[in-house]
């Protein structure tokens, strides 16, 4: 038996078992892409509990040799040559040796089965995932050098990229993650493949794309795989707004441009989605908005045509309504801390908070990052100001119930006090008291009512 490094066992000693039934009835089974990658890095494996697993056994073979082993089994993938089960809390998918191709105008892979592992491996996405680790009895299967690469930080196809890229478009797309989240070196050949054939990511569901993205979005760094969607046209094919924000801010004093700015506030945020999206899409609006006054660029509500643009955006990935409508509120409201170098009352204090509401967090974060400024002076003073009103909202949420903000009388009480029944003039009555609580804090409950009392007679009087 092969040395096993002591990061590799336990994993081997979780799959033995399986591994033995197959092989007691003759098959070959392998550890495969991603488990087999991430083990020989010494990382933690990247989908967690869940292991990849590639045999010469047809999935009804597959499906009989784990129904007694495993906790649960499912087969919604048997037709693409995919048995997943479940055991002890760890999730297994185990394929069918494939070499599978798209044709020309489809979505979906032409599945062809093979009998041989090689042929599986050539058809993986790269070299570093175009690995396998037979099983019982460890021993790497490495026929495209992905060990190599690793070492060296290189980025390839197992074939030609063309063929890769032709088999599965997404990948294209995926390169732009391995990039970023291992920091690896595109091959030029892929580089190439990848700016000649970008238009064929149209045959690629929304729902993929988005589900792609939102994985690179989320490493660490991702500036690296995002250049490289700008500079191959990829981008273009999905979100075109990103590369028609490489524009001069100030083309009198050479500032940076919008796209250089964005990917930094991208960087500069934590490795959260929502937060990262926001910041991508935060200043997407300024190439529509902008204008020359005096000599000088500006970019005049820039934010609430970058809310709209988000909307339009995210929609046509097919984000869900809620993350469409997160990512858009807080683009919206990116630019309302910078009115606080005017002095912000406490009036105007409450209303940032009421209008953020459970985004306050995300908002703030955005906000902060936001700042890329490579003047130390200016960044301290955006700083400070930031750790200004962070500490006006903690003593206003002291003294009132600042995360709640609401009328003093609710609807009930308005209308029984004014003797009114359901209608306009209840809701008029509210949008009176939530202004009076915005504007002057807590007041208590005699004292609304009394403003109420004499808000309603001028009412009647002015009307």
């Amino acid at each position: 038996m092969a040395v096993i490094p002591d990061r590799l066992q336990p994993v081997l000693d979780r799959v033995s078992p399986l591994a033995a039934l197959f092989a007691d009835e003759g098959f070959a089974i392998y550890l495969v892409g991603g488990v087999v990658r991430d083990l020989l890095l010494g990382q933690d494996l990247e989908g967690g509990r869940d292991i990849d697993l590639t045999t010469d056994a047809r999935p009804e073979d597959t499906k009989r040799l784990v129904q007694g082993w495993a906790d649960s089994v499912w087969a919604q993938g048997e037709r693409f040559g995919t048995i997943g089960c479940r055991r002890d809390g760890w999730d297994y998918e185990i394929t069918t040796h494939r070499a599978e191709a798209y044709s020309p105008d489809s979505r979906q892979p032409e599945v062809v089965f093979s009998g041989v592992v090689d042929a599986d491996l050539s058809r993986r996405d790269f070299t570093v995932n175009a690995m396998a680790l037979a099983l019982p009895e460890p021993k790497l299967i490495d026929p495209f050098d992905g060990v190599a690469d690793l070492a060296a930080r290189r980025l390839r196809t197992p074939l030609e990229p063309e063929i890769s890229f032709s088999d599965d478009p997404l990948r294209m797309l995926r390169a732009a993650r391995f990039i970023a989240g291992y920091g690896l070196v595109a091959d030029p050949a892929l580089v190439s493949a990848v700016s000649s054939m970008a238009e064929r990511l149209s045959i690629v569901s929304a729902e993929r794309i988005r589900d792609e993205f939102d994985k690179l979005i989320v490493v660490p760094d991702p500036a690296p795989g995002l250049w490289f969607l700008v500079e191959t046209g990829l981008i273009d094919r999905f979100l075109p707004e990103l590369s028609k924000m490489r524009l001069e801010q100030d083309p009198i004093h050479r500032h940076k441009d919008v796209l250089t700015h964005t990917i930094a506030v991208v960087g500069n945020t934590q490795p959260e989605r929502i937060v990262r999206l926001s910041a991508l899409y935060h200043d997407v609006g300024k190439p529509r908005t902008r204008s020359f006054e005096q000599g000088k660029v500006s970019f005049h509500h820039h934010e609430v045509v970058g809310a709209r643009m988000t909307r339009e955006r995210m929609k046509a990935l097919k984000y869900s309504s809620d993350d469409v409508e997160t990512v858009s509120r807080l683009v919206f409201l990116h630019l309302r801390f910078h009115t606080y170098k005017m002095g912000w009352t406490d009036s105007a204090v409450r209303r940032f908070v009421r209008d953020a509401g459970p985004l306050l967090p995300q908002l703030i974060e955005l906000t902060r990052c936001d700042c890329t400024t490579r003047n130390e002076r200016k960044a301290r003073m955006l700083a400070q100001r930031m750790d200004d009103l962070e500490e006006r909202i903690a003593e206003l949420a002291a003294r009132e119930e600042l995360d709640a903000i609401r009328p003093e009388l609710d609807g009930n009480q308005v209308m029984a006090h004014l003797g009114l029944g359901p209608g306009r003039d209840v809701g008029q009555a509210l949008d009176f008291l939530l202004e009076l609580r915005l504007e002057e804090g807590p007041l208590g409950e005699m004292e609304a009512t009394r403003r109420l009392d004499a808000w309603w007679v001028a009412r009647a009087e002015a009307g």
